[in-house]
């Protein structure tokens, strides 16, 4: 990955972890790898369920939204992290398991957008 979309992604993730604590959440890891099987951008606590987060960001432009980056092959591969993620932190909470997705636009002049999806799967 070029420095510039590093930067780019990491710029993003850290806006979205901050709405997920706007929005009463305990973010508990960040970009937490699996061996080459992939990355959960981020996890969280929301009361009793833990959220898997994916977050897409993207500069205004020609370009798909973010969202529309996160696939149904995507969404597969979360919830194998998921599964994984939990086997090594002792296992699902109360609440169960959710995965959700944070876009983030940014435009040209102006605030990002960020907008934040629940329960995509």
């Amino acid at each position: 990955m070029s420095n510039a979309r590093g930067a780019l992604g990491k710029y993003g993730e850290e806006l979205a972890a901050r709405r997920l604590a706007d929005a009463g959440m305990t973010v508990l890891e960040r970009n937490w790898r699996c061996g080459r099987t992939g990355e959960i951008d981020i996890v969280a606590r929301d009361g009793d369920a833990l959220v898997v987060c994916e977050v897409k960001t993207r500069r205004a432009g020609p370009f798909e939204h973010p969202m529309a980056a996160v696939t149904t092959t995507k969404v597969e591969r979360l919830r194998g992290l998921a599964e994984r993620w939990l086997q090594e932190h002792g296992g699902a909470p109360p609440g169960g398991v959710r995965i959700d997705v944070v876009g983030v636009l940014l435009p040209t002049r102006g605030a990002p957008v960020v907008e934040h999806v629940r329960g995509v799967a």
